[in-house]
């Protein structure tokens, strides 16, 4: 497999999708169950959630395990940004320099072996 800029860029794009998925989703199961709203906006959260499931399978890489594994690392980053926008939760460095690793490790983890050889 050839790695290209369209090749990040469209994993990227489906892991920030993933992500928003499964965040987004389980903040509508949390306002439900945790805050107190109605049962329909926890539906749409678990349809979200299913949703979620979906969108890994359209990463080019076959490996499971390699996907999901690179996924988190976005997945951190994602974490802090609801929190800031939707909670007003401000991260301090530690959080910054955390997502930080997380994203080189989810290079290392996608791309290292095909820009390394």
């Amino acid at each position: 497999m050839t790695i290209t800029f369209t090749t990040i860029l469209r994993s990227l794009l489906l892991f920030v999708l993933a992500g928003l998925a499964e965040i987004g989703g389980g903040y509508l199961v949390w306002q439900w169950l945790r805050e107190g709203k109605a049962v329909w906006i926890g539906i749409v959260g678990g349809a979200v959630l299913i949703l979620y499931g979906v969108i890994p399978t359209f990463q080019t890489e076959p490996a499971f395990g390699r996907v999901y594994a690179a996924y988190g690392g976005i997945f951190v980053v994602l974490a802090i940004l609801w929190g800031m926008v939707f909670d007003g939760w401000r991260p301090d460095r530690f959080d910054l320099i955390g997502a930080a690793i997380a994203l080189i490790g989810v290079s290392v983890i996608m791309w290292g072996r095909l820009m390394f050889r």
